[in-house]
C-alpha cells in the first residue's frame, strides 16, 4: 500500500495544528475526516466561533468534520468507524479514550511540542520559554494509556532565542514536517523508544 492511500483522520483544534493539516492535504495524503472541538460562543457579541482547524478543513475541501461534545458518544464513534481510518493524527487536541485512539488499524500518533519526556501535558512551549530553556522541539509518538508517552517516531530540535515569544516559537516548530516520517508508521522502521514518565506540566499562561 502506498503511503498516500492511507485513510487518515486528523484531530486538532487551534492554529498550531493548521499547518500540519494543510501540509497533509497539499502533500496529497488522503485525509478522510477531521475531528475538532464544537463551535463555541466567544468574543464581543458572543458570536458562534469555529475552531481554526474546522475553518482550515472547510477551506481545504475536507467534507467530513466531526465535532463531538463527548468522545465516547456512540453517534460520534459510529461516524468515526464509518470513515474506516487507517491512521489517526493528533495535534493539540483533547485527551483521547482508548476506544478512539485504538480504532485506526495503524494506530494513532500525536505531535507534542516538546522534547519528551520534558514538559508532558499542557502548554509545553510556554513553559520552555518561561524556564529559559535554550532549545525545544517536537516529539511524535504513538498514543498509549499514559499521557504523552509511547513509541517515538521522531524528535526534532529547535533552538530558542532569548527574545523568542510563544507565538514565534510556535511558528518555528510548525515549520517542522512529520510527513517524511509517515511511511515508517506502516513499515518496521519505527524506533521503538519508550518515553520514560516524567511529571506532567501544569497549565501555563499564554505569554510571554
Amino acid at each position: 500500500m502506498d503511503a498516500k492511500d492511507i485513510r487518515i483522520v486528523f484531530m486538532g483544534t487551534p492554529e498550531f495544528a493548521v499547518p500540519s493539516l494543510t501540509a497533509l492535504v497539499e502533500g496529497g495524503y488522503n485525509v478522510v475526516g477531521v475531528v475538532t472541538m464544537p463551535d463555541k460562543h466567544a468574543g464581543r457579541g458572543m458570536k458562534l466561533q469555529e475552531s481554526d482547524v474546522k475553518r482550515a478543513a472547510k477551506e481545504l475541501g475536507i467534507e467530513t468534520i466531526l465535532q463531538p461534545e463527548k468522545l465516547r458518544d456512540e453517534a460520534f464513534l459510529e461516524a468515526l468507524r464509518a470513515l474506516q481510518p487507517d491512521l489517526g493524527i493528533v495535534i493539540a487536541f483533547r485527551m483521547l479514550p482508548e476506544v478512539v485512539w485504538a480504532m485506526p488499524r495503524f494506530g494513532t500518533f500525536n505531535l507534542h511540542a516538546s522534547l519528551l519526556p520534558e514538559y508532558r501535558g499542557a502548554a509545553p512551549i510556554n513553559w520552555a520559554i518561561i524556564n529559559g530553556d535554550k532549545e525545544s522541539g517536537v516529539t511524535t509518538f504513538f498514543l498509549k494509556h499514559e499521557i504523552d508517552t509511547g513509541d517515538v517516531i521522531f524528535r526534532d530540535v529547535v533552538a530558542i532565542d532569548e527574545n523568542d515569544t510563544t507565538e514565534r516559537s510556535n511558528e518555528t516548530i510548525n515549520a517542522l514536517s512529520f510527513i517524511n516520517y509517515l511511511p515508517a508508521i506502516w513499515s518496521n522502521s519505527t524506533s521503538k523508544i519508550n518515553v520514560e514518565l516524567g511529571p506532567i506540566a501544569p497549565p501555563a499562561p499564554r505569554g510571554p
